[in-house]
């Protein structure tokens, strides 16, 4: 059957993007999920054979189900901490401030961004090192991961506020809802949406972070992210370190799976 002029057309279009994300994406995530199958990596010139053992590995060794509870942990931890944070810098940019003062707070977010993350943890070690004194700690990492996530949750929340139509809130004010009603029912469903994309956008990364753990943590720094760090850069065993991999992806979409019906019920009460 010959195909439409709008379907060529749409296909042509959108062709090259899904061939750069099959050649950027889907080849590299292809090739590392052969590797975790494979007994060795077969850059080292070493014979190989497909196995099970690494995947075994995860469910069998105590130190990997503990890491990787530290690292959802973690991700927890400072997804929460940047919402509680973030969300109300998020309001206040889009309901109270306005003008210069807005661009100008808006450059101090984003300004973060212009350097380099290597050298934004590196900073991180002096300041907590006099007068904090929590180098190397499990809060310095959690420090280190807000600074570094904090932008994300302001700029989804803000998008969302900025989106809902002030009438809406004046008509509730106007039927008699205080401001924390007016809050709780109409402002806080409506930027549901920008409270979820922040979620996905902290979350996910963050359990898997190696450079602040390693930099900011010491001893405490033993996370499923580090783990794999050292497989593929230390251990050179790069099997090992892909099967951890993905066994840390099917986690974070058994979560995004388990969490799906209570979102899609809370998206459409918003």
């Amino acid at each position: 059957m010959a195909l439409s002029r709008q379907t060529r057309t749409v296909f042509a279009l959108t062709a090259p993007a899904y061939l750069w994300l099959a050649v950027t994406v889907l080849l590299p995530l292809a090739a590392m999920f052969y590797f975790s199958f494979l007994t060795a990596s077969p850059l080292g010139g070493k014979e190989v054979q497909f196995t099970l053992k690494h995947y075994t590995a995860f469910f069998t060794k105590q130190i990997y189900w503990y890491n990787a509870w530290r690292s959802i942990e973690l991700g927890l931890y400072v997804t929460t901490l940047c919402l509680i944070i973030g969300y109300p810098a998020a309001l206040g940019l889009a309901k109270y401030v306005k003008g210069r003062w807005r661009e100008a707070i808006f450059l101090l977010i984003i300004l973060p961004f212009w350097s380099n993350a290597l050298v934004r943890t590196f900073s991180w070690t002096m300041v907590l090192r006099e007068p904090f004194n929590i180098l190397f700690s499990y809060p310095a990492i959690v420090v280190g991961l807000v600074h570094a996530y904090l932008p994300y949750a302001i700029l989804t929340c803000y998008i969302s506020l900025q989106a809902i139509d002030d009438s809406l809130i004046e008509a509730g004010r106007s039927l008699g809802a205080t401001p924390a009603q007016a809050f709780r029912r109409i402002t806080l469903p409506l930027s549901l949406p920008g409270i979820l994309a922040a979620v996905f956008l902290i979350f996910v990364p963050v359990i898997g972070s190696f450079m602040e753990p390693r930099i900011l943590g010491g001893k405490d720094a033993i996370m499923l992210g580090p783990i794999i760090e050292g497989q593929f850069i230390t251990a050179f065993n790069w099997p090992l370190g892909a099967a951890l991999s993905f066994t840390m992806l099917g986690m974070v979409l058994l979560i995004l799976l388990i969490a799906a019906p209570f979102l899609k019920r809370q998206l459409e009460k918003g």
